[in-house]
């Protein structure tokens, strides 16, 4: 799939807005797949392996060290449940359990914790660690986080970065999920908190997912008073 280059028609001139863009740009590979599809929901016993993205310039550092559900470390926002499902695509899409589930996502003003004073993030957040959290998959193959509804940053729909391990270890899928658009949906009526939406890069046109969302695209479900709830599948080769 060629990759699509949309800096010039969007930020001409921005020095450090290119190099955070390359660096979050979908990976060339191609994932193998199984017979079937498998979308935000998943299929038990018929399913695709999950595209394979970048982990992009701001991945956890130690990520073993922050084994957690609740990732929010204070950070304001609109509460966002994430329910997360892995299968194996490689014994007829059955749950895998014990397989260990990395996520970090952008705060609400579009900052990573644990990068910052550079051009690519002015906001110093080196020294914190929110957003980011490691969970195990139950017996359903299921993890659940609690966090914030992510803002958005230049460049980028709105998204959550996902890693998937074995239960030793062993790197399965790098991936990340997008967020249902329209103006019904949770990135409407969020409306990039006091950021607005004026200048968002919608997935039709974001550099990772403009390829289609079809296997990455979450279900979200509730309200900014009673907070959102994600749901999504993703088949790994294990």
């Amino acid at each position: 799939m060629e990759r699509k280059n949309f800096l010039k028609s969007l930020l001409v001139g921005a020095a450090s807005v290119p190099a955070l863009l390359s660096a979050c740009s979908k990976d060339d590979a191609m994932p193998t797949t199984s017979s079937g599809t498998t979308g935000g929901t998943g299929t038990p016993g018929n399913c695709t392996v999950a595209p394979t993205e970048t982990e992009g310039p701001f991945p956890t550092k130690a990520p073993a060290s922050y084994v957690r559900s609740d990732i929010t470390d204070g950070k304001a926002g609109h509460k966002l449940t994430a329910q997360i499902t892995i299968a194996n695509s490689n014994n007829n899409c059955a749950a895998l359990a014990g397989a260990l589930v990395d996520i970090w996502h952008c705060d609400a003003e579009g900052n990573y914790s644990e990068y910052g004073g550079s051009g690519m993030q002015s906001t110093n957040y080196t020294g914190v660690h929110f957003l980011r959290g490691r969970q195990t998959t139950d017996a359903n193959g299921l993890v659940t986080f609690t966090s914030i509804f992510p803002g958005w940053y230049s460049g980028r729909a709105t998204h959550i970065h996902v890693h998937i391990y074995s239960a030793s270890g062993t790197s399965l899928k790098v991936t990340q999920i997008a967020f249902p658009e329209g103006s019904n949906s949770a990135v409407a009526t969020v409306n990039g908190y006091t950021k607005g939406l004026s200048g968002y890069t919608y997935n039709a046109t974001d550099n990772v997912f403009s390829d289609g969302v079809t296997q990455e695209l979450a279900t979200v479900t509730g309200s900014t008073s009673a907070g959102f709830e994600l749901v999504i599948s993703f088949a790994v080769a294990a």
